[in-house]
């Protein structure tokens, strides 16, 4: 049968199957071969949180979606265009996710009864109907897998884990992408081991070969390589961006990086990534927990080193009262949250914005820290980057907000020129005349003194310090003084940080704020709106504490202000809390699911204030 081959603009692929089926491999390999063809892209990996989930059951489906074109890519897609299910438990799950303009592929070796029978089914169906109206091929992966690696002294259950190479093998048929890269890959992953290497070699040809002469598959689609800028570029991750960004603060701010963390879901690549580092003078300890991990951080900031820990909801908990060490202190210090569901052990391996209040109020007493968040997964590079500017310029504990999305998604990142960053300023000093250790510069800022430097002896700690000596001071009125100053000192941060940017008109009847990973799902859908004649702005916060000097401005140029969030409605009540906006004009549209917004949701909301 004759194969036609159609142009499209943008593709969103969902490779989906049991923990042991090696989806993330297969998402990420896929991932790297777009890249390479200078496409755009936004991945989403999804797993269970159980290390052992029950093989073969709903609970235990791992997944990865990405989407991607030769256009402006924001989002990782809502409704996948191919879902690739390698057993009835992936099927399922998915069924919810997919429309039936969606091309279903199919193990079905996978769907006996036993499997059928751990997903939930009563009937199979592959022949009772559910996928009536679908695009299903239906492929035998499991056995042609086998066929594939025979002759190679395989056991049963090391041949049965190269099907995964067998369906990406399809894959980049279906989507015209070549598999040398992914064959160059496996060579050098499995070099050591030849026999598993040719095996996995022969699945991923096989798969391909599969593909183009079975008749079954008569259209492959044609993506034309993007134009972006100019540039070197390579793929990264929110938490691979984020350590890129320390690293070059780093080296730019002069100070050795010093990272003490406690590995936690989903924030532990950071500290896996910082600590290959090594000849960058990056310093990586893996703490006996997260109280130590921000320990061991204060310590080195007082050391003179750009100290950062790494943490998600549950850590940032336990790291609250050396967050109140560092603001009394006044020392630089980096606190990157990355947001899983909660409360408490919460929805590990899924993404929330749900720490937002948490970061902005959550010590005792007077403690006030900027709060900046990143948007995208590239974004995290620049700012972590800005955290480390500002923590070392006001000389204070900064908290950066990602998220599980952010941290485990990616997209094609052009590497900046490191001349064209942003300067580092800090208060550090070597001169001894005039020292006075609570001194305070034209940003209300004190200089940073680094021990061992004569004649810059000083006290240090949790309790209050006297102004301009830092002696120990119990005096009601000299705390007053110092609460109020540190508060100043944060407050003067909005003095150097960009106005509120509003894209779309100035001024209208709707403003769609978000903050954090909303960015690319409110871009979408606002784009998809105006497209359609309506007017509608858009824009989004980095800066949650302090805010833009011109977000109240901002704000009251418009009517309504329509604030999409991933938990009940934090930065509707930070804005009522900080702004003297009209609190009415505020609507809210919140989803807790664990997931990233659709795009769908956001337009339909918008549609429907604008009276659609």
């Amino acid at each position: 049968m004759a194969k036609t081959t159609k142009q499209v603009t943008d593709v969103t692929i969902r490779f989906a199957g049991d923990s042991g089926d090696g989806m993330q491999l297969t998402g990420t390999q896929f991932t790297e071969s777009v890249a390479n063809a200078r496409l755009d892209l936004i991945t989403l990996p999804d797993y269970p949180a159980e290390i052992r989930a029950p093989a073969g059951t709903p609970a235990g489906v791992s997944s990865f979606q990405i989407h991607f074109g030769n256009t402006d890519i924001f989002t990782p897609g809502d409704t996948p265009d191919v879902l690739v299910a390698m057993n009835p438990a992936a099927l399922k799950v998915n069924m919810s996710k997919i429309n039936n303009e969606t091309i279903i592929i199919v193990n079905t070796d996978s769907f006996d009864n036993k499997n059928l029978k751990l997903a939930g089914y009563e009937t199979n169906p592959l022949e009772d109907g559910t996928l009536e109206g679908y695009q299903v091929y239906e492929v035998p992966i499991t056995s042609l897998t086998n066929h594939a690696v025979e002759g190679l002294n395989l056991t049963p259950k090391e041949a049965n884990r190269c099907k995964n190479f067998f369906a990406l093998g399809m894959m980049y048929w279906m989507f015209n992408r070549p598999i040398e890269n992914t064959i160059y890959w496996i060579e050098k992953k499995f070099e050591k081991s030849p026999n598993i290497k040719e095996a996995n070699i022969s699945a991923l040809k096989g798969g391909y070969n599969y593909a183009d002469n079975n008749e079954i598959f008569t259209v492959r689609y044609d993506i034309k390589s993007g134009d972006l800028p100019k540039g070197v570029y390579r793929n990264v991750s929110g938490n691979e961006a984020t350590a890129l960004g320390l690293v070059t603060a780093s080296i730019k701010s002069g100070r050795e990086l010093f990272l003490g963390s406690y590995p936690i879901t989903p924030a532990s690549e950071i500290l896996q990534a910082l600590s290959t580092y090594k000849n960058y003078n990056v310093k990586t300890i893996q703490a006996e927990d997260e109280i130590a991990g921000i320990a061991t951080a204060i310590g080195a900031s007082y050391a003179g080193a750009l100290a950062v820990t790494t943490t998600s909801g549950p850590g940032l908990s336990l790291k609250t009262e050396a967050l109140g060490l560092a603001v009394m202190t006044e020392l630089p210090l980096i606190i990157i949250d990355v947001q899983r569901g909660g409360p408490s052990t919460g929805l590990p391996t899924k993404t929330e914005q749900a720490d937002l209040l948490f970061a902005a109020y959550g010590r005792h007493g007077e403690a006030p820290i900027p709060v900046l968040a990143a948007k995208s997964p590239v974004d995290c590079f620049w700012m972590a980057y800005e955290a480390a500017r500002i923590a070392l310029k006001y000389m204070t504990p900064v908290i950066l907000l990602t998220d599980g999305y952010l941290a485990n998604g990616s997209e094609p990142f052009k590497i900046p020129n490191i001349e064209e960053l942003k300067k580092f300023e800090t208060t550090l000093t070597t001169i001894s005349e005039g020292f006075a250790p609570y001194a305070r510069n034209e940003n209300g800022v004190r200089p940073w003194a680094i021990p061992g430097t004569p004649g810059l002896e000083h006290r240090i700690g949790g309790l209050e310090k006297e102004n301009i000596t830092g002696n120990v001071s119990y005096d009601g009125d000299n705390h007053e003084l110092m609460v109020k100053l540190r508060a100043m000192k944060v407050k003067n941060i909005a003095k150097d940080i960009p106005e509120l940017e509003v894209e779309g008109e100035k001024k209208g009847k709707l403003l769609v704020l978000g903050w954090g990973s909303t960015h690319g799902a409110i871009t979408e859908a606002v784009r998809n709106v105006r497209a359609k004649g309506f007017k509608v702005s858009q824009a989004h916060l980095n800066y949650l504490i302090p805010f833009p000097e011109n977000i109240t401005e901002v704000l009251n140029n418009f009517e309504k202000i329509l604030i999409p969030e991933i938990n009940t409605g934090q930065l509707a009540k930070l804005l009522k809390a900080e702004t003297n906006i009209d609190p009415n004009k505020i609507i809210k549209l919140n989803r807790i699911k664990g997931i990233p917004f659709k795009v769908s949701t956001i337009e339909k909301q918008i549609l429907t204030i604008l009276g659609d």
